[in-house]
Protein backbone atom coordinates (compact mmCIF):
# COMPACT_ATOMS: atom_id res chain seq x y z
CA UNK A 1 0.00 0.00 0.00
CA UNK A 2 1.49 3.38 -1.09
CA UNK A 3 2.19 5.62 2.15
CA UNK A 4 -0.79 8.25 2.84
CA UNK A 5 -0.45 11.33 0.40
CA UNK A 6 1.70 9.80 -1.77
CA UNK A 7 -1.39 9.52 -4.34
CA UNK A 8 -2.56 13.15 -3.39
CA UNK A 9 1.09 14.40 -4.27
CA UNK A 10 1.28 13.08 -7.73
CA UNK A 11 -2.39 14.29 -8.25
CA UNK A 12 -1.64 17.50 -7.41
CA UNK A 13 1.76 17.81 -9.42
CA UNK A 14 0.20 16.68 -12.18
CA UNK A 15 -2.34 19.62 -11.75
CA UNK A 16 0.19 21.97 -11.94
CA UNK A 17 -0.25 24.20 -15.39
CA UNK A 18 3.58 24.28 -15.68
CA UNK A 19 4.14 21.05 -14.99
CA UNK A 20 1.50 20.66 -17.89
CA UNK A 21 2.74 22.71 -20.27
CA UNK A 22 6.58 21.49 -19.34
CA UNK A 23 5.71 18.02 -19.77
CA UNK A 24 4.01 18.93 -23.66
CA UNK A 25 7.06 21.01 -24.22
CA UNK A 26 9.03 18.20 -23.97
CA UNK A 27 7.19 15.62 -25.80
CA UNK A 28 6.72 18.23 -28.89
CA UNK A 29 10.29 19.15 -28.87
CA UNK A 30 11.60 15.64 -28.90
CA UNK A 31 9.24 15.29 -31.34
CA UNK A 32 10.64 17.87 -33.54
CA UNK A 33 14.19 16.42 -32.83
CA UNK A 34 13.47 13.57 -35.34
CA UNK A 35 11.49 15.69 -37.44
CA UNK A 36 14.79 18.66 -38.17
CA UNK A 37 16.96 15.34 -38.38
CA UNK A 38 14.91 13.71 -41.28
CA UNK A 39 16.72 10.70 -40.48
CA UNK A 40 19.92 12.11 -41.55
CA UNK A 41 22.95 12.34 -39.19
CA UNK A 42 22.92 14.54 -36.27
CA UNK A 43 23.91 18.02 -36.79
CA UNK A 44 25.61 19.49 -33.33
CA UNK A 45 28.76 18.30 -32.94
CA UNK A 46 29.31 17.17 -29.25
CA UNK A 47 32.44 14.44 -29.86
CA UNK A 48 31.46 12.73 -26.71
CA UNK A 49 27.87 11.52 -28.42
CA UNK A 50 29.53 11.76 -31.87
CA UNK A 51 27.88 8.57 -33.59
CA UNK A 52 24.40 8.62 -31.29
CA UNK A 53 21.61 8.46 -33.51
CA UNK A 54 18.83 11.40 -32.92
CA UNK A 55 16.79 8.99 -31.33
CA UNK A 56 19.36 8.41 -28.48
CA UNK A 57 20.44 11.78 -28.72
CA UNK A 58 16.66 12.53 -27.39
CA UNK A 59 16.25 9.65 -24.59
CA UNK A 60 19.66 10.47 -23.03
CA UNK A 61 18.04 13.89 -21.72
CA UNK A 62 14.81 11.76 -20.60
CA UNK A 63 17.16 9.40 -18.92
CA UNK A 64 19.28 12.51 -16.87
CA UNK A 65 15.50 13.55 -16.04
CA UNK A 66 14.75 10.77 -14.32
CA UNK A 67 18.28 10.52 -12.17
CA UNK A 68 17.40 14.03 -11.39
CA UNK A 69 14.20 13.06 -9.99
CA UNK A 70 15.77 10.66 -8.12
CA UNK A 71 18.33 12.96 -7.11
CA UNK A 72 15.70 15.28 -5.64
CA UNK A 73 13.97 12.18 -3.81
CA UNK A 74 17.45 12.06 -1.68
CA UNK A 75 17.23 16.00 -0.83
CA UNK A 76 13.91 15.79 0.11
CA UNK A 77 14.72 13.51 2.42
CA UNK A 78 18.07 14.64 3.85
CA UNK A 79 16.02 17.98 4.37
CA UNK A 80 13.05 16.16 5.97
CA UNK A 81 13.65 17.31 9.52
CA UNK A 82 14.70 20.72 8.46
CA UNK A 83 12.60 23.82 8.92
CA UNK A 84 12.13 24.76 4.85
CA UNK A 85 13.49 28.60 4.61
CA UNK A 86 10.58 30.98 3.10
CA UNK A 87 12.30 32.41 0.20
CA UNK A 88 9.38 33.93 -1.39
CA UNK A 89 9.67 35.86 1.40
CA UNK A 90 13.19 37.46 0.54
CA UNK A 91 12.21 38.83 -2.82
CA UNK A 92 10.52 42.31 -2.50
CA UNK A 93 6.62 42.54 -3.12
CA UNK A 94 5.77 41.72 -6.50
CA UNK A 95 5.44 44.84 -8.64
CA UNK A 96 9.49 45.13 -7.98
CA UNK A 97 9.90 41.72 -7.90
CA UNK A 98 8.78 41.63 -11.28
CA UNK A 99 10.44 44.86 -11.98
CA UNK A 100 13.72 43.55 -11.26
CA UNK A 101 12.99 40.45 -13.05
CA UNK A 102 12.25 42.23 -16.03
CA UNK A 103 15.37 44.21 -15.88
CA UNK A 104 17.73 41.82 -15.15
CA UNK A 105 17.22 39.72 -18.01
CA UNK A 106 17.11 42.27 -20.35
CA UNK A 107 21.03 43.10 -18.54
CA UNK A 108 21.18 39.05 -19.22
CA UNK A 109 20.35 39.40 -22.58
CA UNK A 110 22.70 41.82 -23.54
CA UNK A 111 25.43 39.94 -21.69
CA UNK A 112 24.93 37.11 -23.70
CA UNK A 113 24.64 38.61 -27.41
CA UNK A 114 27.85 40.52 -26.69
CA UNK A 115 29.71 37.85 -25.13
CA UNK A 116 28.67 35.96 -28.43
CA UNK A 117 29.84 38.95 -30.54
CA UNK A 118 33.14 39.64 -28.49
CA UNK A 119 34.20 36.16 -28.42
CA UNK A 120 34.17 35.61 -32.12
CA UNK A 121 35.72 38.79 -32.98
CA UNK A 122 38.81 37.55 -30.45
CA UNK A 123 38.20 34.00 -30.61
CA UNK A 124 36.38 32.73 -33.23
CA UNK A 125 33.63 31.31 -31.20
CA UNK A 126 31.65 32.92 -29.13
CA UNK A 127 31.91 33.06 -25.18
CA UNK A 128 28.80 31.17 -23.55
CA UNK A 129 28.34 29.40 -20.35
CA UNK A 130 31.01 26.96 -20.92
CA UNK A 131 34.17 26.68 -22.75
CA UNK A 132 34.68 24.64 -25.80
CA UNK A 133 34.81 20.76 -24.35
CA UNK A 134 32.97 21.23 -21.25
CA UNK A 135 30.68 17.86 -20.66
CA UNK A 136 30.66 16.98 -24.76
CA UNK A 137 34.04 16.81 -25.97
CA UNK A 138 36.37 19.29 -27.54
CA UNK A 139 35.51 20.54 -31.66
CA UNK A 140 38.88 22.76 -30.76
CA UNK A 141 41.84 22.79 -28.97
CA UNK A 142 41.06 26.67 -26.59
CA UNK A 143 43.77 29.12 -25.70
CA UNK A 144 44.68 29.40 -22.36
CA UNK A 145 44.17 33.24 -23.29
CA UNK A 146 40.90 32.33 -24.16
CA UNK A 147 40.33 30.20 -20.81
CA UNK A 148 41.02 33.63 -18.79
CA UNK A 149 38.73 35.75 -20.94
CA UNK A 150 35.55 33.18 -20.61
CA UNK A 151 36.10 33.10 -17.12
CA UNK A 152 36.97 36.76 -16.30
CA UNK A 153 34.03 37.64 -18.48
CA UNK A 154 31.13 35.64 -17.20
CA UNK A 155 32.09 36.14 -13.53
CA UNK A 156 32.42 39.71 -14.06
CA UNK A 157 29.19 40.33 -15.45
CA UNK A 158 27.02 37.13 -14.51
CA UNK A 159 28.35 37.34 -10.94
CA UNK A 160 30.08 40.68 -9.84
CA UNK A 161 28.36 43.22 -11.17
CA UNK A 162 24.81 41.80 -10.74
CA UNK A 163 26.19 40.78 -6.67
CA UNK A 164 26.96 44.71 -6.43
CA UNK A 165 24.12 45.74 -8.03
CA UNK A 166 21.81 43.85 -5.82
CA UNK A 167 23.69 44.51 -2.59
CA UNK A 168 23.57 48.07 -3.40
CA UNK A 169 19.85 48.09 -3.28
CA UNK A 170 19.84 46.72 0.00
CA UNK A 171 19.63 43.40 -0.11
CA UNK A 172 21.12 41.83 2.37
CA UNK A 173 23.03 37.52 1.74
CA UNK A 174 19.87 36.15 3.32
CA UNK A 175 17.91 38.23 1.36
CA UNK A 176 20.01 36.94 -1.70
CA UNK A 177 20.47 33.22 -0.42
CA UNK A 178 24.14 33.58 0.36
CA UNK A 179 23.63 32.89 3.69
CA UNK A 180 23.27 29.49 5.48
CA UNK A 181 20.33 29.13 7.64
CA UNK A 182 21.41 25.09 9.03
CA UNK A 183 24.73 24.66 8.01
CA UNK A 184 24.94 21.34 9.54
CA UNK A 185 21.85 20.24 6.79
CA UNK A 186 23.26 22.12 3.97
CA UNK A 187 26.91 19.96 4.49
CA UNK A 188 25.10 16.66 4.55
CA UNK A 189 23.40 17.33 1.38
CA UNK A 190 26.41 18.40 -0.66
CA UNK A 191 28.38 15.57 0.40
CA UNK A 192 25.57 13.25 -0.74
CA UNK A 193 24.97 14.75 -4.06
CA UNK A 194 28.39 15.23 -4.59
CA UNK A 195 29.37 12.04 -3.81
CA UNK A 196 26.25 10.61 -6.17
CA UNK A 197 27.19 12.76 -9.44
CA UNK A 198 30.97 12.04 -8.40
CA UNK A 199 30.66 8.46 -8.59
CA UNK A 200 29.07 8.19 -12.09
CA UNK A 201 31.05 10.95 -13.71
CA UNK A 202 34.33 9.13 -12.70
CA UNK A 203 33.15 5.58 -13.95
CA UNK A 204 31.87 6.81 -17.16
CA UNK A 205 34.28 9.69 -17.78
CA UNK A 206 38.52 10.07 -18.16
CA UNK A 207 39.82 12.01 -15.49
CA UNK A 208 40.62 8.80 -13.37
CA UNK A 209 42.77 8.19 -16.54
CA UNK A 210 44.82 10.81 -15.54
CA UNK A 211 48.38 10.64 -13.89
CA UNK A 212 48.66 11.90 -10.25
CA UNK A 213 50.81 14.75 -11.66
CA UNK A 214 47.71 15.71 -13.76
CA UNK A 215 45.16 15.34 -11.51
CA UNK A 216 47.14 17.40 -8.54
CA UNK A 217 47.33 19.78 -10.69
CA UNK A 218 44.88 19.89 -13.32
CA UNK A 219 41.91 19.29 -10.69
CA UNK A 220 42.34 22.46 -8.34
CA UNK A 221 42.59 24.58 -12.06
CA UNK A 222 39.84 22.94 -13.32
CA UNK A 223 37.82 24.15 -10.34
CA UNK A 224 39.01 27.71 -9.83
CA UNK A 225 38.29 28.71 -13.54
CA UNK A 226 35.10 26.84 -13.99
CA UNK A 227 33.99 28.51 -10.45
CA UNK A 228 34.65 31.56 -12.07
CA UNK A 229 33.47 31.29 -15.53
CA UNK A 230 30.01 28.88 -15.01
CA UNK A 231 29.37 28.37 -11.28
CA UNK A 232 29.37 31.89 -9.49
CA UNK A 233 27.70 33.21 -12.57
CA UNK A 234 24.83 30.86 -12.18
CA UNK A 235 24.75 31.19 -9.00
CA UNK A 236 24.16 34.50 -8.55
CA UNK A 237 22.23 35.39 -11.29
CA UNK A 238 20.13 33.03 -11.52
CA UNK A 239 19.30 30.85 -8.00
CA UNK A 240 20.44 34.02 -5.46
CA UNK A 241 18.73 36.76 -7.64
CA UNK A 242 15.78 35.78 -9.96
CA UNK A 243 14.68 32.31 -8.22
CA UNK A 244 13.60 34.06 -5.06
CA UNK A 245 11.65 36.45 -7.62
CA UNK A 246 10.21 33.33 -9.39
CA UNK A 247 8.61 32.20 -5.92
CA UNK A 248 7.23 35.30 -5.11
CA UNK A 249 5.43 36.11 -8.85
CA UNK A 250 4.30 32.24 -9.22
CA UNK A 251 3.37 31.63 -5.64
CA UNK A 252 4.18 28.31 -6.62
CA UNK A 253 7.70 26.06 -5.62
CA UNK A 254 7.31 24.21 -8.33
CA UNK A 255 6.65 26.65 -11.04
CA UNK A 256 9.63 28.39 -9.83
CA UNK A 257 11.63 25.31 -10.11
CA UNK A 258 11.02 24.95 -13.64
CA UNK A 259 11.69 28.61 -14.15
CA UNK A 260 15.09 28.04 -12.60
CA UNK A 261 15.79 25.02 -15.30
CA UNK A 262 14.49 27.09 -17.81
CA UNK A 263 16.99 30.25 -17.48
CA UNK A 264 19.45 27.96 -16.64
CA UNK A 265 18.85 26.19 -20.13
CA UNK A 266 17.97 29.95 -21.32
CA UNK A 267 21.72 31.31 -20.23
CA UNK A 268 23.02 28.24 -22.65
CA UNK A 269 21.87 28.91 -25.94
CA UNK A 270 25.26 29.70 -27.01
CA UNK A 271 26.91 26.20 -26.58
CA UNK A 272 30.19 25.54 -28.55
CA UNK A 273 28.19 23.34 -30.11
CA UNK A 274 24.81 25.45 -31.39
CA UNK A 275 24.68 25.95 -34.75
CA UNK A 276 22.67 29.28 -36.28
CA UNK A 277 23.46 28.71 -39.59
CA UNK A 278 19.67 28.20 -40.62
CA UNK A 279 16.53 28.46 -39.04
CA UNK A 280 16.06 24.23 -38.73
CA UNK A 281 19.17 24.44 -37.17
CA UNK A 282 18.74 27.37 -34.80
CA UNK A 283 15.66 26.15 -33.85
CA UNK A 284 16.69 22.08 -33.34
CA UNK A 285 19.72 23.79 -30.89
CA UNK A 286 17.18 25.54 -28.68
CA UNK A 287 15.33 22.38 -28.62
CA UNK A 288 18.08 20.72 -27.49
CA UNK A 289 19.53 23.32 -25.09
CA UNK A 290 16.64 22.86 -23.35
CA UNK A 291 16.48 19.37 -22.69
CA UNK A 292 19.55 18.91 -22.30
CA UNK A 293 20.28 21.78 -19.39
CA UNK A 294 16.75 22.14 -17.87
CA UNK A 295 16.50 19.16 -15.81
CA UNK A 296 19.98 19.95 -14.26
CA UNK A 297 19.07 23.37 -14.10
CA UNK A 298 15.56 22.27 -11.75
CA UNK A 299 17.80 20.02 -9.18
CA UNK A 300 19.70 23.45 -8.89
CA UNK A 301 16.60 25.19 -8.22
CA UNK A 302 15.18 22.62 -6.24
CA UNK A 303 18.47 22.60 -3.80
CA UNK A 304 18.40 26.17 -3.43
CA UNK A 305 14.16 25.48 -2.62
CA UNK A 306 14.78 23.17 0.49
CA UNK A 307 17.94 24.51 1.63
CA UNK A 308 18.11 28.65 1.25
CA UNK A 309 21.23 28.37 0.39
CA UNK A 310 22.11 29.40 -2.88
CA UNK A 311 25.63 28.00 -2.59
CA UNK A 312 24.74 24.47 -1.51
CA UNK A 313 24.03 23.74 -5.75
CA UNK A 314 27.39 25.40 -6.34
CA UNK A 315 29.26 23.20 -4.40
CA UNK A 316 26.98 19.94 -4.52
CA UNK A 317 25.93 19.82 -8.18
CA UNK A 318 28.55 22.09 -10.16
CA UNK A 319 31.90 22.79 -9.14
CA UNK A 320 32.74 19.29 -8.63
CA UNK A 321 30.74 17.48 -10.43
CA UNK A 322 30.68 17.82 -13.49
CA UNK A 323 33.05 19.83 -14.35
CA UNK A 324 36.05 18.67 -12.04
CA UNK A 325 35.43 15.17 -12.49
CA UNK A 326 34.71 15.74 -16.13
CA UNK A 327 36.69 18.31 -17.59
CA UNK A 328 40.00 18.03 -15.82
CA UNK A 329 41.39 16.29 -18.97
CA UNK A 330 40.53 18.99 -21.20
CA UNK A 331 42.32 21.82 -18.91
CA UNK A 332 45.23 19.07 -18.44
CA UNK A 333 45.55 19.43 -22.37
CA UNK A 334 44.84 23.19 -22.35
CA UNK A 335 47.51 24.26 -19.78
CA UNK A 336 49.72 21.33 -20.99
CA UNK A 337 50.02 19.92 -17.58
CA UNK A 338 51.92 16.72 -17.95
Amino acid sequence: MAPPGRDGFWHALLRERSVQICIAGWVVGSAAVFLLCSGGPFPLNRPALAGLSAGVQVLLPLAFLAFVLLQMGVVTFLTRRRVVPDIAARAPAAQIARREVFYLWGYGLVVLVAGRLIGLHFFGEGIGLHMNGAIFGCTRMVSQTEVWAWAGYNCLFYALIPYAVFRGRGYSHEALGLKSSNLGNDVLVIFVIMAIGSAVDLLAGGFLKLTPHQMLLGAPLTFFTHVLGTGLPIMVFIYAILFPRYLKLSGSPVTAVILGGLSYAALHVFEYWTLYDSVPHAVLSVIVVLLQFGPPGMMKAFLTLRTGNAWVHLWAYHAVTPHVTNDTPMVVDIFHIR
